[in-house]
């Protein structure tokens, strides 16, 4: 009570959400209190007039959410990635208009994503928005969860009516890092930002490292700038400017690309007439090697170059291996 008081007078929040059921990797850990902590959220809601959220894993969570008033339910990420339990979900929130928040799954799957928000909107749950919290590492990084911008972007493309809301606690797991993941949502038009909060974040009982105080969010959250989605009509004339010049540079590069798989198809004849493998490791190494040069000497984001000439060398391959596998034509 004490942590939503503070909040409430900083007068940034318009949500409070609170986990009373928490999924965790190792029994032990804690896991909510469950029932009471709800009577709690009841209390809160009351005493700042805020609407509450909670996170709901079973048909039972929901029922017991809905008994005590919680306007607003989620979806966690560990639910999300298994289609059997959102569609219990689905089917035990038919009939209820009540807002329903999906966060990603737990593995960078767009599509699994996608057809958890399709089952509750085929269950009729039309207020329904996507919280992007991070995927797993598969390789070490300062962050908890990598944001991999691109999965939500793509989903925000294909459903620009659909809400999305940036975690960056979730994200970053450690409160240095904040601002940062923050700013980047802002950047890009996420509709909100779901932040932990905590009076004492040292003494919290789960993901202390990633908590903020009311005051310190409060801070960060005046230090952030949020962008106008909207441009104003001294912009727009210098914006389509650029825009055009970005369209002219994007067709040059497709370009570029299609003549490199020219010259692919040649390469790959040579290696065929002369009965070579298609896959070379060394050539395969030189290229990532150069090219992290190159774009480094460009002042270019090396994972981008990285990630790049990767997809392109597997283009590459599956081009020569057509190639390869087509017959000789004799002359």
């Amino acid at each position: 009570m004490e942590t939503t008081t503070q909040i409430k007078a900083e007068g940034f929040a318009n949500v409070l959400r609170a986990g009373v059921w928490k999924p965790r990797t190792r029994p032990g850990s804690f896991e909510g209190v469950g029932e009471p902590a709800l009577a709690w959220m009841q209390e809160a809601h009351k005493e700042t007039g805020l609407p509450v959220a909670v996170e709901v894993a079973t048909p039972q969570h929901i029922e017991l959410a809905l008994k005590y008033g919680v306007n607003i339910l989620w979806i966690g990420a560990r639910t999300t990635v298994n289609p059997f339990n959102v569609q219990e979900l689905a089917d035990a929130l038919k009939g209820v208009d009540v807002p329903v928040l999906v966060k990603n799954p737990v593995n960078p799957d767009l599509q699994l994503w996608i057809g958890a928000l399709e089952r509750l909107n085929q269950a009729g749950i039309k207020k329904l928005g996507a919280i992007h919290r991070g995927f797993s590492n598969a390789q070490e990084t300062k962050y908890r969860n990598s944001p991999m911008w691109h999965i939500a972007v793509e989903l925000k493309t294909m459903f620009p009516q659909l809400p999305i809301i940036g975690d960056p606690s979730h994200m970053a797991g450690k409160r240095q890092y904040l601002f940062e993941l923050a700013q980047r949502a802002l950047d890009l038009n996420y509709d909100g930002l779901i932040i932990e909060s905590h009076r004492d974040p040292d003494k919290a009982w789960s993901d202390a490292a990633q908590q903020l105080t009311p005051k310190a969010l409060g801070e960060m959250l005046e230090a952030l700038s949020v962008r106008s989605k909207e441009y104003g009509t001294d912009y727009q004339s210098e914006l389509e400017v650029v825009r055009a010049k970005i369209d002219n540079l994007d067709r040059e590069l497709l370009e570029n690309l299609a003549a490199r798989m020219s010259l692919v198809e040649r390469l790959a004849e040579y290696k065929r007439d002369n009965n070579v493998s298609a896959y070379q490791v060394d050539r395969f190494r030189e290229i990532l090697k150069t090219r992290a040069g190159w774009g480094k000497s460009m002042n270019l984001f090396p994972d981008l170059v990285d990630e790049l000439f990767k997809l392109i060398h597997m283009e590459s391959i599956r081009k020569q291996t057509e190639v390869m596998n087509q017959p000789k034509v004799s002359a």
